[in-house]
């Protein structure tokens, strides 16, 4: 265990392992890229509709059932189908990666919309507030705590499972992954996996930094 831990720290600082098209760093940019950009498509898509639902109380059940979908959802079995119909490209990865970020956003800006207090909405509508202004001054911005969970929880869960753009030939740190299990290189498996791990610790704390900075003066119960 001792050599084998020696032998990992030994692969994780050694110069060479840092330089060149296939180095660590190049490696750590194309798997930040293509988990951005996934995590991104999937607010876009999935933003609205969970505003949306929570909004205006119909189509709860479809919340309900992309969570479960999300949970199930085979994300090797989804890019080999999209790389069978579609070609060799990454488009199957950003598919499955988006598909897998979708539910998990949807279903906490649905739960943090529902959270907000009816009275809070009512006293908007009684005021005078049009539906579009209660959503965006009221319910929104009450709702962003557990939207900006569901935005963590999706981040984290994209780039956990990125390591599958190497399943097609491309890059990220999941070509350490591949690669070391194809050369029977436990050293190499363990430092891609353990790349990952890291890279979705950081980018979590530095997604809980942003959350506490929006919130930083916004009441404890309001939270």
């Amino acid at each position: 265990m001792l050599q084998l831990l020696s032998d990992l720290l030994r692969w994780l600082t050694s110069p060479a392992q840092w330089q060149g098209p296939g180095g660590i760093g190049v490696r750590l940019l194309e798997h930040l890229e293509y988990s951005l950009l996934a995590t991104l498509a999937g607010a876009v898509l999935a933003l609205p509709v969970g505003l949306l639902i929570g909004h205006t109380r119909r189509f709860a059940f479809l919340a309900i059932n992309l969570a479960g979908f999300g949970r199930a959802l085979p994300t090797v079995g989804l890019v080999t189908l999209v790389f069978l119909a579609g070609g060799l490209s990454m488009w199957p990865v950003y598919v499955a990666l988006v598909a897998l970020a979708v539910p998990v956003i949807v279903t906490n800006t649905y739960a943090g919309m529902t959270a907000v207090d009816p009275d809070v909405t009512d006293a908007a509508r009684g005021v005078g507030m049009t539906g579009g202004q209660v959503l965006f001054r009221i319910e929104l911005p009450l709702a962003l705590p557990l939207v900006m969970t569901g935005l963590r929880l999706a981040m984290i869960q994209v780039v956990s499972t990125a390591t599958i753009a190497a399943y097609v030939s491309f890059g990220g740190l999941g070509r350490y992954i591949f690669d070391g299990l194809a050369q029977r290189d436990l050293v190499q498996v363990l430092g891609g996996a353990l790349l990952v791990a890291l890279l979705a610790v950081l980018l979590d704390l530095a997604m809980a930094g942003l959350q506490r900075s929006l919130f930083r003066n916004r009441p404890a119960d309001a939270r």
